[in-house]
This record gives C-alpha cells, structure tokens and sequence, in this order.
C-alpha cells in the first residue's frame, strides 16, 4: 500500500481517536456542569417554593391566633350556652371570615362539642352551628388529639365528612391559662392551594411537603396526600419512604431531616438545602431537603436533570464530526491545530468556567464549522442557566423584601409594627452617638380604648385604630417616622427635632385627633400624649422609660393632654 493511502488512513484513525476523545471529554464536563448547576438550582428552587408556601400561610396563622386570644371567643367558650355570649363572639368570628383567604372559618368548643363554621358565600348565616363533635366519631378523632397533643396551632390535611369540604386546615387552640377551651381556625382550598403552590408549571420539577414524621402533606397527586395525619399510626401514614424504591435514599431523606430540624434546644434550626441523587419513580432525580421551621414541615423538591438540561441536544455534533472527515484528512495539519485543537481548548476552558460557578456571559473566540456551531450550543446553554438561575434568585430575593415588608408594618393601620420601629430608633440612637444630634420621641396612648371595643365593638376599634394612624401620618414630617408600638398605642420618632418641634408637633397631633375623628355614633377620640427628646448617649430602654413616664404623667392629670419629660440636657447647663 502506498504512503499517501497510509497516511490518509493513519490521518483518520488520529482523527477519529481524538474526535472520540474529545466528545468523552466534553460529554464529562458536560456532565460535571450539569450535576453543579443542579445543586445550585435545586437550592435556589427548593428556597423560592418555601416563599411561595409561606407568604400565604403565614399570614392565615397569624389571623387565627388572633381569633383564638379574641377576648369575646374566649369568654364564650367558657360559658358555651350563655345566648348573649355566642351573638357576640358569631358576630366577632364573622368579622375574622371576611379577612381569611378563604373566606371560611370553623370554631369547636371543648365543654359542649359545638362545632360553628360558615364559608364565603355566608351560606350559613345564622345557622353557624352545623353539628355536634363527640369521642365516640372517628371522623371527630382529629379534635380530640390536637387537644390531647396540646401544640398551640397545627396545619391538617383533612376531609370533613358532615360539610364535604377537603381542606388544608389551621387549627389554633383557644387557651384561657393552662386550660384549653377549644379550637379555631381557617381552611384552604386544597385543591387550588396545591394548583398555586405545589403543581409548577417547570417540566422535570417535582415538589412535595412532608410533616416531622415523613407524612406527606401537600403532593401534585392527590393519591399521595396523607390525609388526617394527626390520628393515624406510624404504620397507617403515607410517608416519602413510600416514593423511594432503594434503601438508601429512604436512610438520607430521614438523616436530612433529623439534622435540619435540629439535635435539641441548645441547636438552632438548619436553615441549609440538604441534596443527593436518588431513584424517584424509576428515574434518577436530584433532590432537595429543607426545614420549614414555622409550619414544622420539610419541603423535598426533586430535579429531572435529564429533562432541565438534556445531554442528547448534542449528539450531532458526532455526525457533524464524520461528515467533515474528508475535507479534514485534506487540510489536517492545518485544521488540527486551526480548527480543532485550539477551539477545543477555548471551549473547554469556558466549561471549566461554568462548571466553577462562573456564569457571566461568555466570549468565546471566532471559530469555524462544527467547533464553532458546538461553542454557539454552548453559550447557549450557559446563557440558559445563567437566565434561569438569574430569574430565580430575582424571584427569591423578591419574595425576601415582600416579606421583610410584611414583618415590619402592621396590617390594620399600614404604619411600622413594633419590630419595624424598634430598628429604626436603634438606627437613630447610633446615628445620635455619631453625630452628636438629637432627636425626639412621642408616645400617644387612646383614652378610653377599652371602652370602645366594648361597647361600640372590635370593628369600631379597629377602625379607631386607622383613623388615629392615618391623622398621625399626615401631621408627621416626611422623614419623620411612626409605629403602632401594640394594642392602642402609637410612637413617633422626629429626626431631628428640639424642644419646639417636639411641643408644636405633639399638640397639632392631640389636637387633630381629638378635632378630627368621630366614631359611628359620633363618640370623639381623644389620645394622652407623652414625648421626650433624646441624644447621644441615651439607651433605647431610658428613652422609652422617659416617654412613657411622661404619657403617664398625661393620664394622671387628667388625659387629652401633651406632656413633655424633662430633658437632661437643658437641667445640665449652668444658669
């Protein structure tokens, strides 16, 4: 055989061994990137599905323990049979009705076994009472065991088979002391609440929530659902293990979440993603735990990573390589290092990139034929997970500051809650101890507010509540500040202020108060008003002290009236 026939076949094999070689190589890396992304996009998925779970629930929970320490509720359970009692605590859990996301509430009294519900439509307005709950009923078990467990609130997944309603339910304990007089509480639409949270609409994600004992809570398939988890033995439940074929996983899932829940009090809750590969409906998934320490729930989100980032997109690439065999045995030292070598060498270099966690926008060099159409797949591709991961972490962070927001202002009269209010005057005492300014602090207090929510009822209240908040943040200045310190007390920071302003501002609120707002039954409002200036080297604890002091000093002579504490500074100076 002559030289040229040899050397074109020798040419080849090179060609074919190292085209072999590089596409092993390059589905390796491929493979590497694609394992590291997942773990960053399961953690990323697995913290925005905790989100999206608990901005609803948790502002449900809150609204039922509110209904649960209602005054008028507690009174009625006390004395269940007592008709002036349940008019007031009906019309009470009415007003509660209209605020819940469903619509609906349930209230079951321990003494009698009463169990009071009506739904959004108000289909049972003044039949409240649809049945009676007795330990004999094994439909009725579910009462009885969230009393004997004792836990203040507890999310249940069940069917009520006298209203035929199947309903994530929150069930608060209505406690008077160490005694438990009975449950409150809302349900959710399962149904929908599983369409809006758990059935995403992402091929290749999977996303289930399971309770501390693996049961399974809420699932895109209503057969996996455990339903009244409460009153079922371990042997009875529908647990995760029942999704794992191998051993293993079963082993992982459960030592996951045994170490983010927590060893005991000295711990605090992990707040991490625990992930591993394991079989999940025959397939190979990536999975995601994390502990929701406020529902006492798990979240295990599963990735089809064949299906997020296939690896078959890429198999042209190897008949591209075969059909340019000729043309590259006719220019292969030319091509070789031209075409191939070189080319592989960037695109390689830009995988390690990737794989690393570098994901900006790659700039790949000019490159020719099937080498360049591969870096075009992969820029692609890295340009895909970039978007994505970008758009999820935006997600995130959004669902962070909504949430943020929510735990600083206080719903019923849009200022700061107490949490808000308390950063922002720890902010201004440093900044006070920085710059050596000063700063004032207000503390209004509504007379008689008991009075109202007795006699004129809650909703009047409340609506005293907003009408004392809106008139309060309309005689502020705009860089001054005011919170609903708790119950039917208000505190305004004015930044900065002196001994003037501080007077001048206090009277025009007292004033506009006491001149601008009349109830229904044309009862005005009047607030006592306590206020002292403040500046460097006061504690936030001595400030308030002088504040309320001075808010005392208002009640005691009389209320209606402004008071200012003396300030420290004006008795040091000489005369």
């Amino acid at each position: 055989m002559n030289l040229k026939p040899r050397f074109l076949i020798l040419a080849a094999a090179i060609i074919l061994i190292a085209s072999g070689a590089s596409w092993f190589a390059f589905q390796r890396i491929a493979e590497g990137i694609i394992e590291q992304w997942g773990v960053r996009l399961v953690e990323t998925q697995v913290r925005y599905d905790s989100a999206r779970l608990l901005q609803p629930l948790i502002r449900e929970i809150a609204l039922s323990r509110q209904m649960a320490h209602s005054q008028l509720i507690r009174r009625w359970a006390k004395e269940p049979d007592n008709p002036a009692y349940m008019q007031e605590a009906i019309t009470e859990m009415e007003t509660f009705r209209r605020n819940f996301q469903d619509g609906s509430y349930f209230a079951a009294l321990r003494a009698s076994g009463a169990y009071y519900h009506n739904n959004a439509q108000n289909d049972y307005a003044g039949r409240q009472l649809r049945y009676h709950l007795s330990p004999t009923t094994p439909s009725d078990s579910w009462f009885y065991e969230i009393i004997r467990q004792g836990r203040e609130f507890h999310l249940n997944v069940n069917k009520d088979e006298f209203l035929g309603m199947t309903k994530l339910w929150i069930d608060v304990l209505i406690r008077d002391g160490d005694e438990t007089l009975g449950v409150v509480g809302t349900g959710l639409d399962l149904d929908r609440f599983i369409r809006d949270i758990v059935q995403l609409a992402q091929p290749g994600i999977t996303t289930l929530f399971v309770d501390h004992n693996g049961a399974i809570q809420l699932h895109r398939d209503l057969r996996y659902i455990d339903y009244a988890s409460i009153v079922k033995t371990d042997g009875e439940k529908i647990t995760i293990d029942r999704l794992l074929s191998d051993g293993q996983d079963r082993t992982f899932i459960r030592a996951a979440m045994r170490e983010l829940a927590g060893a005991g009090p000295e711990r605090e809750h992990d707040t991490r993603v625990i992930s591993r590969f394991v079989t999940y409906e025959g397939k190979r998934y990536l999975a995601g735990v994390a502990y929701l320490p406020e529902l006492d729930w798990y979240e295990v989100t599963m990735l089809d990573l064949d299906v997020l980032m296939p690896l078959h997109s890429f198999t042209s690439v190897l008949l591209i390589f075969a059909a340019t065999l000729v043309v590259a045995l006719l220019l292969f030292n030319y091509i070789l290092s031209r075409w191939v070598l070189n080319p592989v060498a960037n695109l390689e270099n830009a995988m390690l990139r990737v794989r690393d966690g570098d994901l900006n926008p790659l700039a790949l060099p000019p490159a020719k034929g099937e080498i360049g159409r591969l870096s075009g797949h992969f820029s692609a591709m890295a340009e895909s997970v970039r978007s994505h991961t970008q758009e999820l972490e935006h997600r995130v962070a959004a669902r962070t500051e909504e949430l943020h927001r929510l735990a600083s202002v206080d719903p019923l009269t849009g200022l700061l809650n107490r949490r808000g209010f308390t950063e922002r005057i720890n902010a201004e005492v440093k900044r006070a101890e920085r710059e050596q300014s000063r700063f004032g602090l207000i503390w209004i207090d509504i007379d008689e507010f008991k009075q109202i929510n007795d006699f004129l009822g809650h909703s009047a209240g409340d609506e005293a509540l907003r009408s004392v908040g809106s008139l309060i943040n309309a005689s502020i200045r705009p860089y001054d500040c005011a919170a609903r310190w708790g119950g039917d007390e208000f505190l305004i920071l004015l930044a900065p202020c002196d001994h003037d302003t501080l007077a001048r501002l206090g009277e025009r609120i007292r004033n506009s108060i006491e001149t601008g707002i009349q109830l229904a039954d044309e009862t005005s409002i009047t607030v006592s008003v306590g206020a002292c200036l403040a500046g460097r080297g006061d504690a936030m604890e001595r400030i308030l002290q002088r504040a309320d002091k001075a808010l005392y000093a208002a009640k005691a002579e009389g209320r209606n009236r402004l008071r200012i504490a003396d300030d420290p500074e004006a008795r040091a100076e000489p005369a």
